[in-house]
């Protein structure tokens, strides 16, 4: 456990990471951003360090864009690389398709999300190369446009390095762009010990939409281009989708905090380790079936009924019936504590 997580009140739930407050030295910072005036609207020197910072993470020139949501930073993404008949590849199991409320379709302008197959909510590549060829050339279809993974997935499931090096060389194959909604980034470099160079732009990825706020930050995840030629057309679609801050620096403040002696790396690691502690718990319970492996902070299990409904009734906080009737999602963030699982377990033991 961190310094950071030990002066957190406790946490409410399971739910979500997102139910975490911030990180101590986040909100540090977003108070010494706020001593005096600073220029607006991204030309303050916070914002620049931001970009040599995320430069100097990924190992190469990129352009920064910082918005409030992951849905602004996706949509955006997306808008940039697909025309209005375009088609944007994805899982059906993905982020962009169950939870951004038709944003993507709304900021391209009317593009088609286009399902592609694949287990545990990730694109198979062999399934992707033949999507590729949808429609090609065909006035009366969409045409693809843009190929989407989700890391880590909406079932807590990793791309490892070598299935998004697969992706991306199906995309180079097919000369299509990709973009990765890494909204939990952070805790797919923690757990594949591999650097964010490597799992990005070096396996073919464009564009990645790179998150803080499930992972510490109160609202700010960066939109990060590995072609920053491409960042005029971007900062103009930001402006005109109402995601340019006026008062960036506060935006920006986060993401300089969040990278700061990679602190970052630091809460996902915490949020993992907790989802391992919970895992292991969990499995020696009777009654309690775990799906699959553990991989990042999320896992799924089905529990008997009268234990989900004991532990609601005790004041925890997790979704369930969403993934079939008994299977529960539990969600740890970097404020989650050790006895905030053993908590949890030891209820759950109890209600066997």
């Amino acid at each position: 456990m961190t310094d950071e997580t030990r002066s957190l009140p406790r946490q409410p739930g399971f739910g979500s990471d997102n139910v975490a407050g911030l990180s101590p030295a986040i909100l540090q910072a977003l108070a010494a951003a706020n001593e005096g005036p600073m220029p607006s609207y991204g030309a303050d020197p916070i914002s620049r360090r931001v970009e040599e910072k995320l430069c100097a993470l990924f190992e190469r020139e990129v352009a920064v864009l910082l918005v409030s949501t992951g849905t602004a930073a996706n949509a955006l993404s997306l808008a940039l690389f697909s025309p209005p008949w375009g088609a944007v590849l994805c899982h059906a199991g993905s982020h962009i398709e169950n939870d951004e409320c038709g944003a993507p379709e709304f900021f391209t302008s009317g593009a088609k999300l286009v399902h592609v197959a694949g287990t545990d909510a990730r694109i198979d590549p062999e399934a992707l190369r033949a999507a590729t060829r949808l429609n090609k050339g065909d006035v009366h279809g969409v045409q693809p446009a843009v190929v989407s993974i989700t890391q880590a997935s909406e079932l807590g499931t990793l791309y490892s390095l070598e299935h998004t090096r697969a992706i991306g060389a199906v995309c180079r194959e097919a000369g299509l762009p990709l973009h990765m909604d890494g909204s939990r980034f952070a805790n797919a470099v923690a757990a594949l010990g591999a650097s964010p160079a490597e799992l990005t732009w070096k396996a073919g990825v464009d564009i990645l939409s790179f998150g803080a706020t499930k992972n510490g930050a109160m609202g700010v995840e960066a939109i990060v281009l590995f072609d920053p030629a491409r960042a005029g057309e971007l900062a103009f679609r930001r402006k005109r989708g109402g995601h340019l801050s006026s008062k960036m620096r506060f935006l920006a403040a986060q993401m300089d905090a969040y990278l700061d002696d990679d602190l970052w790396l630091a809460n996902a690691r915490q949020a993992n380790a907790m989802a391992a502690r919970l895992d292991a718990g969990l499995r020696v319970i009777p009654g309690v079936d775990v799906n699959g492996t553990v991989e990042a902070n999320m896992l799924f299990a089905r529990l008997p009924q009268p234990m989900i409904d004991g532990l609601l009734a005790q004041g925890f906080r997790f979704y369930t019936d969403r993934w079939g009737a008994g299977v529960v999602r539990l969600v740890t963030s970097f404020a989650t504590r050790e006895d905030d699982v053993d908590a949890l377990l030891a209820a759950a033991r109890v209600l066997a």
